[in-house]
Order: C-alpha cells, then sequence, then structure tokens
C-alpha cells in the first residue's frame, strides 16, 4: 500500500508538473506573439486615410503634431539649449551625478566636435525660435524649414517610435525573421535576416524609425559594425508616403506605378552594388564596443528554420522585463530628442544654407551635364544640380525639378532623389547623431556612388515609359 500511494502520489506530482510546463510555455508563446502582433500592427501595417498610405504610429504622430503645435516649437527649443547645456556642463566639471549613469554619461560625455554641433544647435534654435539675427539662418528655407516643418514631425516620431519599438525588438519577432530570412539576405545583401524588420519599418514608415530601430539592434551586439553601417544607409528606405509627396511635387501622380517599379528595380540595384565596395566593404566586422552580447544567426543542421526561428523567439520573449522594456523606451525617446535632434538642427541648417546662399551645388552639379546629356535627358543643364542638392535636404531635387519642362526630366529628378538616400537634414543628421559607425565623408560618398548606381537606370526606365 504504501508503495502505490507513492507512486500515486509521484504520478500526480509528475502530471502537476506537467501542466506547470505546458501553462508556462503556452504563456511564454503568448507573451512573443502578442507584443509581436501589435508591433507589427503599429509599425507595418499600412493605412488609408482621407486618401492617404500611412502607418499607425504615423498617424500618432501626426497627431501629436497637430494637436500641440502651438506649444512644441518652445519646448524642442528648450530640449535643444537643455542639451548644450548639461553637455557643456559634463565636459568642464565631470559632475559624479551624471558620469555615475552609464545612460547620462554617454548622452552628454561626447567627442569635441558633437560638442560644438550642439552649442551651434543651440545658437540656431534660439535665432529660429525668435526670428533674430541673420535672415539667412532662420528663413523660411534655411533654418525655418526644419524647426517648423521637420524637427516637430521628428520630435512626435520619436516619441511613439522609442516607447513602441521594443515590441518589435524585445520580444522574439527579429529572431522568428532572423531564423527564416537569413538564408535570402545573407548571400543576396550580405546581411542578418532581421535586418529585414528595419527595411520594412522604414518603407511602410520613415526611414528614421529604420535608423532608430538599427541603432538599437547595433547598441545591442545584434548587428556588426559593416552591418550596421550597410543596413543604416541602404536600407533605412523612403516611406510610401514621402514618394508620392515627391511625386506630386513634380506633377507626374498619374504615374505612379511607373515610379514606384522603377525606384524598386533602381533602389534593389544600389542594395546589391552598394555594401560590396568601399566605403562599406570596408567596414570592421566586429560589434560594438559596449555591447553585452553578440548575436549569431547560425541555424542548427537538425532542425528546421521555422521551428529553431519559435523557439529562439520565444526564448527572448521569456527572459524579456516588462520593467526593462519600458525604462529602455523611455531612455530610446530621451536619446533620440537629446542626441539627435541637436544634430539634425545644427547640420541641416549648415547644409541648407549652403544650398539657398551659394552657387556650391550647382558647381558640383556640373559634371552631370555631359552625363546627362550622353544619356538624353532633356534640359539637362537645368536638371544637374537636382542631382547633388538631394544631398542637403530631400525635398530640394523636386522643388528645383518642379519649374522643368520636360516630364521624363521631372520623372528622372523624382527617381533619383527617392533612391539617394542620404539627406543631411534628416537621415544624414540621424546617421552622424547615432551610434552607428558611418563618418561625413563616408555619407559623401555613399551619396555619390548610390546617385551614379540609380542614374542609368532610372534613366533608362524613363525612356521606356516616355
Amino acid at each position: 500500500m504504501n508503495g502505490s500511494a507513492q507512486r500515486k502520489e509521484q504520478n500526480y506530482s509528475q502530471s502537476h508538473e506537467t501542466k506547470a510546463l505546458e501553462q508556462s510555455n503556452t504563456l511564454n508563446v503568448l507573451k512573443f506573439m502578442l507584443p509581436s502582433l501589435i508591433g507589427i500592427l503599429l509599425f507595418m501595417v499600412p493605412l488609408r486615410i482621407q486618401g492617404e498610405i500611412t502607418i499607425p504610429v504615423a498617424l500618432l504622430a501626426s497627431w501629436v503634431q497637430s494637436t500641440f503645435a502651438g506649444v512644441l516649437p518652445g519646448f524642442i527649443t528648450v530640449i535643444i539649449m537643455l542639451t548644450a547645456v548639461l553637455t557643456v556642463v559634463t565636459k568642464a566639471y565631470q559632475p559624479a551625478w551624471i558620469l555615475n549613469s552609464p545612460f547620462s554619461k554617454g548622452l552628454f560625455d561626447i567627442s569635441r566636435v558633437w560638442v560644438w554641433a550642439r552649442i551651434a544647435a543651440a545658437v540656431f534654435v534660439v535665432i529660429t525660435f525668435y526670428e533674430i539675427g541673420p535672415e539667412s539662418i532662420w528663413s523660411d528655407a534655411t533654418g525655418g524649414l526644419l524647426f517648423n516643418d521637420l524637427i516637430p514631425a521628428l520630435f512626435a516620431v520619436f516619441l511613439f517610435a522609442g516607447v513602441l519599438l521594443p515590441l518589435l525588438l524585445d520580444f522574439g519577432l527579429l529572431e522568428l525573421c532572423g531564423a527564416l530570412l537569413t538564408k535570402i539576405m545573407k548571400p543576396i545583401f550580405t546581411l542578418p535576416g532581421r535586418s529585414s524588420i528595419d527595411c520594412l519599418a522604414s518603407w511602410l514608415g520613415d526611414g528614421t524609425i529604420g535608423i532608430l530601430l538599427t541603432n538599437k539592434q547595433y547598441e545591442g551586439g545584434f548587428y556588426s559594425k559593416r552591418e550596421a553601417a550597410v543596413i543604416g544607409t541602404t536600407f533605412s528606405v523612403v516611406s510610401i508616403t514621402f514618394t508620392i509627396v515627391v511625386l506630386t511635387l513634380v506633377e507626374l501622380q498619374h504615374m505612379f506605378f511607373q515610379y514606384y517599379l522603377t525606384i524598386i528595380v533602381a533602389g534593389l540595384a544600389a542594395a546589391l552594388i552598394c555594401p560590396r565596395i568601399p566605403p562599406l566593404s570596408k567596414k570592421e566586422n566586429q560589434y560594438f564596443e559596449q555591447a553585452d552580447n553578440q548575436y549569431d544567426e547560425k541555424i542548427p543542421g537538425d532542425i528546421s528554420s521555422f521551428k529553431w526561428g519559435i523557439s529562439q523567439a520565444v526564448g527572448k520573449a521569456k527572459h524579456t522585463s516588462w520593467a526593462n522594456v519600458v525604462k529602455g523606451g523611455m531612455q530610446n525617446v530621451l536619446d533620440m530628442w537629446m542626441g539627435v535632434i541637436p544634430i539634425v538642427m545644427a547640420i541641416g541648417t549648415v547644409a541648407l544654407i549652403v544650398a539657398e546662399y551659394t552657387p556650391f551645388f550647382e558647381w558640383i552639379g556640373a559634371p552631370f551635364i555631359p552625363l546627362l546629356q550622353l544619356m538624353q535627358v532633356p534640359e539637362a543643364a537645368a536638371a544637374a544640380p537636382s542631382m547633388v542638392v538631394g544631398f542637403a535636404d530631400m525635398f530640394l531635387p523636386a522643388v528645383l525639378g518642379s519649374g522643368i519642362e520636360s516630364p521624363l526630366t521631372r520623372f528622372v529628378i523624382a527617381c533619383v532623389s527617392v533612391t539617394q538616400l542620404i539627406y543631411m537634414s534628416e537621415v544624414g543628421g540621424l546617421l552622424l547623431g547615432s551610434k552607428l559607425p558611418v563618418t561625413f565623408m563616408d555619407l559623401v560618398i555613399i551619396f555619390l556612388e548610390r546617385t551614379l548606381i540609380t542614374l542609368p537606370i532610372v534613366v533608362l526606365m524613363a525612356h521606356l515609359f516616355f
């Protein structure tokens, strides 16, 4: 009887352990699935609102922009001023209350170049907010364009992207995508499978979201320096929404299908070639120095990609703490508000002043005249500056090209401006302000490479359509 009772008790205990294990596994699967699905919904599911295509995060950002339009300029001015003051205090006095925190130390204890950039941003933002001093700084074509249009949009996007990106990053979705797509991304684009999420988030949402996502993955040890540089400069693509705005500026809305097909073909060509040539090919396959781990997407030979992906995803979700997610999200927001927005204001203002008040871009655009003539592009002399002025700001090529009579030339300008990707007033400033391993000269070279790679493809497609 004692043996029988002991066996019953043992079976009862094993049964309870099995049920507890199954319940735990079910909860972990749900912990992976629900946040990941919410993240996909917020960042990757396109919505059509009042005839425009957007995503929920962008919609939330637009609501903040419109609702708080009266207070945002003042708040942004305070943020940029506070950032400059805390940075100068940190460099001058080395206060322990900043240096003892890894987060605040990383935010304010920066190199001398970025200290001066933040000081310049503070000067520019005060001049623009009060519209005092040289008009070349605060006009609607320079600092005013950034301060009144671009930076409020970035400010709002960073608020929601910073808080909500952990839904994509921390609950296993990237592990699943990495396992499923690494066999495609690695041989074709020399990238991990998880980078496909960066591209989708940019394409459906905004290039700035893609850069924020890539930066956090790089800091977390999931991308090497080369992979992070490639993704940030090649896969943080222009959103669908922006492409429609550009097409509207050049008055070719009726050609959206031909236009977007051309962008895809030219963009794929650049994505195939750029990672395989300098400067991107010369980046080291080393990981971020302060990363806790280095992620490997190798799949064991005795298990399918899907099963391995699910296993990795559930394991990631299991060890994710909601408290750390909330804390990390708030740090993301402050990092982007105080670390990136001042750099965009400083570099973007200087770039727009150069574009607006000097013939610099006309000079460097001159070599494109014979090239465009060789390709039989009408009004080549008028179109040449638009081939390089996009480096300053994403809208400038379309603005310059809108007065050109030839629809073929306007089509070429619209397509090339979208596939260049590196705009100092937004993406370029974000890249330089992030931890991603790219320099200003890298961006100049990559911009020119992307222009020279995509231009012949775009012109060929244009001649087919016109």
